[in-house]
């Protein structure tokens, strides 16, 4: 614990030296403000197979987050997003709730209390970096978000912070303890370099991806050194006729560990209407299995994988009801084991500072399937922006 706070000690005061030092150099400053407070209750309708889960499940998670960004003259700023968490719920959870740090933080600036078995209360740093812009790029140094990839669900080339599909709780992707520096080499053309540290002991991440077009189609390369792997891929983003067609994929190896994967997503979009909107995309995912029995359920649950099969199909459509009211709905398979979920959405937006999401997910599958052991569930997020 100590060593933690240590840590986190010395990175308070290197932002601030870096604060101070621009703050000397740009007399005129600029402070912005803005962000969000959502509240989700949720009822989740748990198997009772399961040692010591109940059959039914409430909880409420309270979010609240603050966005300051002060701007050091015209090519500095300085961003954090702090969040207070608080969940409450009537029994225990399937799935523990995201109360650590990730493995692409080296940084422990999440803080949690358990007021009682039925009261969690946290707060945390999510993003906390400094950007510069120069003549040639930009380079940015903190807690900060890594978006790569091209894919609507999957990402398999978000190295740094990937979702789960049958997440429904999670806002924000988390962000990442990173030095990125980025080039501009032309119109629509970047190369960004990334460096991750890692705790003693630890292997360092880092790794490059150079972005440019061809004729009507985006694309990017990926190489680096990932969680002690060698990865190697690629995106792109463009159009078959009118529909909108992407895919990404990787290729990790570490021959120390005879280890080797492919993962890789195709996934086609199309609005068919002002108000029709729908999307197909499969994924493969070499690192998982087809086999229930070799699936790696403690990575799961820890968040070091997001799927555990190796073959999977989603669709999607969003159909505007009304101009402040949209529906959506989608399945998802798992297709080596036959499970799925259902997910059902209704969304209001009451206000440009206020909206409803009312929402279900029904999951199906054998005993011992990936989706077999999800409890179906019922939520509804109210958000205010300020």
């Amino acid at each position: 614990m100590k060593r933690d706070m240590f840590k986190s000690a010395i990175y308070y005061c290197l932002f601030l030296l870096l604060c101070l030092f621009c703050n000397v150099l740009y007399g005129q400053n600029e402070l912005t403000f803005s962000g969000y407070s959502a509240t989700l209750p949720v009822y989740q309708n748990v198997d009772s197979g399961f040692e010591g889960e109940s059959d039914g499940l409430w909880l409420t998670l309270n979010r609240t987050r603050f966005r300051p960004t002060l701007y050091l003259g015209g090519n500095t700023l300085v961003a954090l997003e702090y969040e207070v968490d608080a969940l409450m719920l009537s029994g225990p959870l399937l799935f523990s709730p995201d109360i650590g740090q990730t493995n692409r933080q080296m940084f422990n600036l999440r803080w949690n209390y358990a007021l009682n078995d039925n009261i969690l209360f946290s707060h945390f740093l999510d993003r906390f970096y400094l950007r510069h812009e120069l003549s040639f790029g930009e380079i940015t140094i903190g807690r900060q978000r890594v978006a790569w990839g091209t894919g609507r669900v999957w990402n398999p080339t978000d190295l740094f912070s990937p979702i789960n599909p049958a997440t429904f709780d999670k806002i924000e992707k988390d962000g990442a303890d990173l030095l990125t520096m980025k080039f501009f080499l032309g119109n629509f053309t970047d190369l960004t370099l990334v460096y991750n540290p890692r705790p003693r002991g630890e292997a360092h991440n880092a790794g490059m991806r150079f972005r440019s077009n061809w004729q009507t189609y985006d694309f990017s390369l990926i190489a680096g050194r990932f969680d002690r792997r060698s990865v190697l891929g690629g995106d792109f983003a463009g159009n078959i006729f009118l529909a909108g067609f992407r895919g990404e994929a990787i290729y990790a190896y570490d021959n120390d560990r005879d280890e080797r994967f492919f993962k890789g997503i195709l996934g086609l979009d199309y609005q068919f209407t002002s108000k029709l909107y729908a999307l197909l995309e499969y994924q493969h995912n070499g690192q998982g299995s087809r086999q229930p029995r070799d699936y790696d359920i403690p990575a799961l649950l820890e968040g070091e994988v997001i799927n555990l099969g190796k073959n999977y199909l989603i669709g999607q459509a969003v159909y505007q009801i009304h101009p402040l009211i949209s529906g959506s709905v989608g399945y998802s398979q798992n297709l080596d084991d036959e499970s799925g979920f259902v997910n059902l959405s209704l969304q209001y937006a009451m206000k440009d500072y206020l909206d409803f999401n009312l929402g279900g997910q029904m999951f199906n599958g054998q005993a011992f399937s990936e989706y077999g052991f999800y409890p179906n569930a019922i939520y509804l997020r109210g958000t205010v922006y300020f």
